[in-house]
């Protein structure tokens, strides 16, 4: 994966992150957006609305990087 440095990660718009307001899960890349659902039930602190916007962010940019995403839903993640 693409690592962010800190300096990296701050000049990034809080657009660019599946949880804004955290600054949590960049979605720079394919691998980026892969790692975001990967760790999406790790990111503590948030509300399921939070959760739900931050699904369509990761949706989107996998649109744009290719990724491919067989959950429909985040609640699906990790249960199948």
């Amino acid at each position: 994966m693409a690592e962010l440095d800190k300096a990296d990660r701050e000049k990034l718009d809080k657009g660019s992150f599946a949880f804004p307001g955290e600054r949590k899960e960049p979605l720079e890349n394919a691998s980026h957006v892969r790692n975001a659902i990967a760790r999406f039930n790790q990111v503590k602190g948030v509300s399921d609305d939070e959760r739900d916007a931050a699904w369509q962010r990761i949706e989107a940019a996998a649109r744009k990087h290719g990724v491919e995403i067989k959950e429909q839903s985040w609640r699906e993640i990790g249960k199948g």
